[in-house]
């Protein structure tokens, strides 16, 4: 068992270890969060409510900031010379997939936080009043709240789908170049962005499991998973009928022993199949439940996370 481990974590082909999924996992999270967090917002101020009082809000303003850092984080300490990465920012490679995605990320962070200024104006109003200057420039950023609102939704969406492309740097492997790999990265994202969502509005800002807020995010969420289902279907799909190396990409990583078992028993029944069963067959006062709702979320989290390792680690098993 253990050396069945051990070959499926370390072999010939492999260039990016699980640093690299951790990193794919958590800005995923993050661009979702900021997706899911938006509609709350947008869907709680057309009912005429304060979109920061919402425990869905609250939600991704603590855990997009956090998961997009630490990840980036994690890349750049993976790097074989992480002190010397401010180099990027400086020197610009127009063609490389990394020097765009350190972009992207920067821009993303840095508007992220002036977004949060806007949408929690509100509670923020005390600071300004203590210190006039703070307040004028709070004050300013409101102003700008619905074009700064669509810049961010435009560089979630930037920052799920790069996640993908970032794995087609390696040419060599035919998993990593399917044209469905940014679409089902940036759905997935938005699927465990909802669950991260909706865990720590819970956790943290007390959110009530069967809140308005609540409900609308499982509705947004449903459709996210079964065009999360139809992606993952048309990603195999498409390198089975490629046939080839395709092909047998596709059936080493479906049929492989370790990295078999992650697909099927984390990705689809965990991730996939349990939540749906647990939704369709529980009494209707249990699925109202926080301890429910948190189950289904880590579920969820827990099968997205398998799918960022089975993507890297099963995708690099089969080179060009």
């Amino acid at each position: 068992m253990d050396n069945a481990i051990s070959a499926a974590l370390h072999f010939e082909t492999m260039v990016w270890p699980w640093p690299i999924a951790i990193y794919l996992f958590l800005a995923g999270v993050s661009a979702g969060s900021i997706l899911i967090g938006i509609a709350t917002k947008m869907y709680r101020e057309y009912k005429g409510l304060p979109a920061h009082q919402s425990g869905i809000v609250k939600g991704m303003a603590l855990i997009a900031p956090i998961a997009v850092i630490i990840g980036l984080g994690i890349l750049i300490i993976d790097l074989t010379k992480p002190l010397e990465f401010w180099k990027m920012m400086i020197y610009w490679n127009p063609t490389s997939v990394m020097f765009w995605g350190v972009m992207l990320l920067s821009v993303y962070i840095m508007l992220m936080f002036i977004f949060l200024v806007a949408v929690f104006h509100e509670p923020l109003k005390p600071i300004g009043q203590r210190f006039a200057l703070v307040g004028t420039v709070f004050d300013l950023i409101k102003r700008f709240e619905k074009p700064l609102q669509s810049s961010m939704i435009f560089l979630a969406i930037a920052v799920g789908a790069y996640t993908g492309f970032l794995l087609s740097a390696l040419k060599a492997f035919p998993i990593f170049n399917n044209p469905v790999l940014p679409i089902l990265f940036l759905v997935s994202g938005a699927s465990s962005g909802a669950a991260a969502t909706m865990l720590f509005s819970m956790l943290c800002f007390k959110e009530p499991a069967d809140s308005g807020d609540i409900h609308f995010v499982h509705k947004v969420e449903k459709p996210v998973l079964m065009t999360e289902v139809f992606l993952l279907v048309a990603f195999f799909l498409g390198l089975v009928f490629a046939g080839g190396v395709s092909g047998e990409a596709a059936r080493v990583a479906l049929m492989g022993d370790f990295w078999g078992y992650v697909f099927w028993g984390g990705v689809v029944m965990c991730g996939m199949i349990l939540p749906w069963l647990l939704q369709w067959f529980s009494p209707k006062a249990l699925t109202h439940r926080p301890e429910f709702v948190a189950t289904l979320c880590i579920l969820s989290l827990t099968g997205v996370f398998a799918l960022r390792h089975f993507i890297l680690y099963a995708g690099q098993m089969t080179a060009i």
